[in-house]
């Protein structure tokens, strides 16, 4: 593993060049809380989002069609709508709308619901964090759970204070950073935990259904049980009320198995 990437910079954010994404496009409520936080946190702030949702759409990459990024307000140069996916809107960014003052940090987010577990190849909040860490720039993408309406006062009594924490602790160049708040308001938060990424006992559901023609058809919807959550894990954190941190690396070659492959092939 690479040697963690110094932060002693990160420790003060009010100088610091931050870069907001999320994939639950430009207008989303969580994209205005993590904003509203990381400008109280810092004096240069950026948004380049979605134009419209993109859950679910992973680590896609627009290659086929042009991009036509524009601005959400004639006169600020630092909000944008790029209409792609969460990976489109980070190169995008850094690549050319900041390419001459590249961002310090990423914040992705804040997500409508969690991803945890298997969620994290799936979500585009975790993809764009994921993009920023593979051009060199540390990053953390930000979930908020529910059950039943959303109550966002989990974040946003407590994104400032792990905001900071987290930009005081060390990571690997190649490693992102997920933060899921639990369901169940501001006061039930119990604490941070860092944890390891879940996985499910239950399968993603398929539902069935039949169109006003007659027709058959289906949609695929959550997972259909999340099961006995594993000791440590981002599941467990989340059922008991913590916020949890998980690492996660983006080398995803298995080393034990690699090993064998070296020593049996």
């Amino acid at each position: 593993m690479a040697d963690p990437r110094p932060r002693a910079a990160l420790a003060d954010l009010r100088d610091l060049r931050i870069l907001i994404t999320n994939d639950d496009g430009f207008g989303a409520p969580g994209v205005r809380i993590l904003e509203r936080v990381a400008r109280r946190l810092s004096d240069d702030v950026w948004v380049v989002a979605p134009e419209t949702e993109q859950s679910g759409m992973g680590h896609a990459l627009t290659v086929r069609r042009p991009l036509r990024p524009k601005r959400a307000q004639a006169d600020d140069p630092t909000r944008w709508i790029v209409d792609g996916t969460p990976t489109d809107c980070m190169i995008v960014a850094v690549r050319r709308l900041m390419k001459d003052a590249p961002p310090d940090l990423v914040l992705s987010g804040v997500n409508r619901g969690h991803n945890m577990g298997e969620d994290v190849t799936y979500s585009g909040t975790v993809a764009a964090a994921m993009e920023a860490t593979l051009l060199g720039l540390p990053a953390i993408a930000f979930s908020q759970a529910y059950d039943g309406p959303i109550d966002w006062a989990p974040t946003e009594t407590h994104l400032e204070n792990v905001v900071q924490r987290l930009c005081r602790a060390p990571w690997p160049d190649d490693v992102l950073l997920n933060v899921n708040f639990p369901a169940g308001g501001a006061d039930a938060v119990r604490g941070l935990a860092a944890t390891r990424q879940g996985r499910r006992v239950g399968k993603v559901e398929v539902l069935d259904f039949e169109d006003p023609k007659g027709r058959d058809f289906v949609w695929i919807g959550d997972f259909d049980d999340h099961g006995a959550a594993a000791p440590g894990t981002d599941l467990e954190a989340i059922a008991d009320g913590l916020i949890s941190v998980t690492p996660i690396h983006l080398d995803l070659t298995h080393a034990e198995t690699l090993r064998a492959l070296r020593a049996g092939i």
